[in-house]
């Protein structure tokens, strides 16, 4: 093996497993962190470096990369193309210097010259795993979800795949294509059972259809199958579609601010419910009793707790308490039981309005994390925008995690 994807594969990825997410290639490369002053400093030294020694190809290949980093694409670029064009350059630092081309063009925003690149390199090495790695996530970026796919098939990724079987999906349905858009969807759960995009995505279809039986037979079986730290993501996605779709009950303020992309448990001026939105009742009666029947577990007592908050005050409230059984520090069901508590309460308005404010600061904290870079989002993501790790999702548990 060339001694460029030696080094690369020294500290990078590795073969995953079928339910494990794909590995990150050039990650630290590509990241657009800002700039230390190591970094301007090692800059300065190896051009020194490479003035004195103009044949030390791998330091011109370290410079370009450093170049990057800080963001003077033009001068990687250069540097790349004169070693593309050196003559007896030995065929392996070719496709190492346009790997790093593609990279330096990806980093740019220029994606069809990226993916120029990559394919040269492709010519020299042939269908490498970082190449075609870099070659799927450039498919996605551009919205070939097609060509995603059928790269991520071909590196044995199922998880990925599906998830852009499930964006096919998608975008067939935009279109009206509705057969085509029901064939990647059962395509996406065949090749990854486990697909958290493609069981959420049939559990939205359900409900908007109002195939609310259908849905519970849905729900119960895409809670066996998905990874047990990525069940809440079924529930949450569910919740938000009807935020977005207008089926949920609260104040038009609040669905105005949900489906313009603010969180879900975004407060309102009233106290007068354990969550401010709500699920609409025909939802939250087929969807409880299969919460019920799961074991205990700290995530689906909350969110059972959030479906029946539009049923039943005093069955929202003892599955919040089942959450603190779990995990007594969760700060979300503190929240909600505050709430819920305070509507008992002969509060003075003074005291009243101190609560609700403190009580919206609260929802406004990002609830979810990157389990990989930390991370923090308000949305659901199924891949980090920062790492690029897939699934790698989790409920901040506590408000400093």
């Amino acid at each position: 093996m060339l001694r460029w994807l030696k080094s690369l594969s020294s500290g990078g990825p590795r073969r995953p497993e079928h339910d494990a997410p794909p590995p990150v290639a050039g990650q630290a490369q590509d990241t657009g962190l800002p700039v230390s002053r190591d970094t301007l400093a090692a800059i300065s030294e190896l051009s020194r470096v490479v003035r004195n020694n103009p044949d030390a190809v791998e330091i011109y290949l370290a410079l370009g990369n450093l170049y990057r980093a800080q963001g003077e694409i033009e001068r990687a670029v250069q540097i790349r193309q004169n070693l593309i064009v050196r003559p007896g350059l030995d065929t392996g630092y070719k496709a190492k210097a346009w790997f790093e081309l593609g990279m330096d063009y990806k980093r740019g925003g220029f994606l069809d010259r990226a993916t120029g690149a990559f394919e040269q390199a492709r010519k020299i090495e042939g269908d490498t795993e970082f190449i075609i790695l870099e070659l799927a996530r450039l498919a996605a970026l551009s919205g070939d979800f097609s060509g995603a796919a059928k790269h991520y098939a071909s590196l044995d990724y199922p998880l990925a795949e599906a998830h852009y079987l499930v964006r096919l999906a998608q975008e067939a349905a935009d279109k009206g294509q509705e057969s085509d858009s029901r064939k990647w969807l059962d395509k996406a759960l065949k090749v990854y059972p486990a697909s958290v995009e493609g069981w959420l995505e049939r559990l939205v279809r359900l409900r908007r259809a109002s195939q609310f039986t259908a849905l519970a037979e849905s729900l119960e079986k895409a809670l066996g199958l998905v990874q047990s730290r990525l069940r809440f993501v079924l529930l949450e996605g569910l919740l938000a579609d009807a935020v977005h779709s207008g089926d949920a009950a609260g104040t038009s303020a609040e669905a105005s601010a949900a489906a313009s992309g603010a969180a879900c448990l975004t407060a309102g001026p009233e106290m007068d419910r354990p969550f401010s939105i709500v699920p609409d009742r025909a939802m939250a009666e087929a969807v409880l009793p299969v919460l019920a029947k799961q074991e205990p577990d700290l995530l689906i007592s909350f969110y059972a707790a959030w479906f029946a908050a539009g049923l039943d005050r005093e069955q929202a409230l003892v599955w919040l308490e089942k959450t603190l059984v779990v995990n007594s520090g969760f700060w979300p069901a503190r929240l909600e039981l505050l709430l819920m508590a305070a509507r008992d309460q002969d509060l003075t308005p003074a005291f009243r309005t101190q609560l609700e404010f403190f009580a919206a600061r609260a929802r406004e904290i990002k609830r979810f994390v990157c389990r990989t870079c930390g991370l923090k989002r308000e949305q659901v993501f199924f891949v980090c925008p920062r790492c690029l790790s897939w699934h790698s999702i989790g409920y901040r548990l506590v408000i400093n995690e």
